[in-house]
């Protein structure tokens, strides 16, 4: 069963939403904060911010995950019930940003919880966080496709090589 479908068993009507900072520097949860407003009306697509992880849906990470939060972010994880999505929002969540390589920073939300979607952004404008909610709940169409790392291009290049030596030798 495909991401969106299980979306559109699970949540038929609504995302109810857990947002969680993790480190970051509130650009982005200004971000998410503003898409509930009146101006970009969020709840119009069903998603409530709640101020629980236990009637949550969704968890959204904003910020990348330091050491001292990595732990609670886990506990935060397994404190929202079964079925759930995590929604990595901004470009420290997804990957880092730019404190990717420093001491205390573990990376993104990915090297510690699972991750859905990622909401790439720096931060990421109110209509992308919509749109990535769009996605999720299957109202809109995704548009990018995942991309190959350099080194995931070269292992599937080296054994498609290995298979046509085979075939032919």
């Amino acid at each position: 069963m495909s991401l969106k479908n299980l979306c559109q068993k699970a949540f038929p009507r609504s995302l109810w939403v857990y947002h969680t900072n993790t480190g970051s520097c509130n650009g982005c949860d200004i971000e998410v904060i503003n898409v509930l407003t009146p101006y970009y009306d969020a709840e119009r697509f069903g998603i409530k911010l709640v101020g629980s992880p236990r009637h949550a849906d969704v968890l959204l990470v904003a910020g990348p995950v330091t050491r001292q939060v990595a732990d609670a972010t886990r506990r935060l994880y397994e404190a929202v019930p079964s079925p759930k999505l995590v929604f990595a929002i901004g470009s420290c969540a997804c990957g880092g940003g730019i404190w990717f390589d420093t001491y205390n920073v573990l990376g993104g939300a990915d090297k510690v919880i699972p991750v859905d979607f990622y909401i790439p952004g720096c931060p990421p404008r109110p209509e992308a966080i919509l749109y990535g909610a769009a996605v999720a709940l299957g109202l809109a169409p995704k548009k990018a496709e995942p991309e190959l790392s350099r080194q995931e291009f070269l292992d599937i290049l080296e054994s498609s090589k290995e298979a046509a030596e085979v075939k032919t030798g």
